[in-house]
């Protein structure tokens, strides 16, 4: 079952994992919404060293509007980024107050 579904809001999480992560430096920390729940895949970062990447980890279509990326973004305000995140990566966000 997966831990977040369309419309929840999540942080990006810094794991301080060395090497090819799949996770770019400029969405750690950030907040976005879930888009949608791609499914369950083996880890990529296990597969990379030769290991099965198993239990499969959920995978999610993360947006981000690019002046939460950016806040110095000189484009439109309502241009956006959406990127996959698997779940280890993600934590629920704060609420907003």
């Amino acid at each position: 079952m997966p831990r977040f579904t369309a419309g929840d809001r999540v942080t990006v999480l810094d794991l301080g994992k060395p090497g090819h992560v799949r996770i770019p430096w400029f969405i750690r920390h950030k907040t976005g919404r879930i888009e949608r729940y791609c499914g369950a895949y083996p880890n990529p970062e296990d597969l990379a060293f030769g290991r099965p990447g198993l239990p499969a980890i959920d995978l999610y279509r993360v947006h981000f509007p690019q002046t939460e990326l950016w806040p110095d973004y000189p484009g439109p305000p309502g241009d956006t980024l959406e990127i996959e995140v698997y779940d280890h990566w993600l934590e629920p966000a704060e609420p907003l107050t």
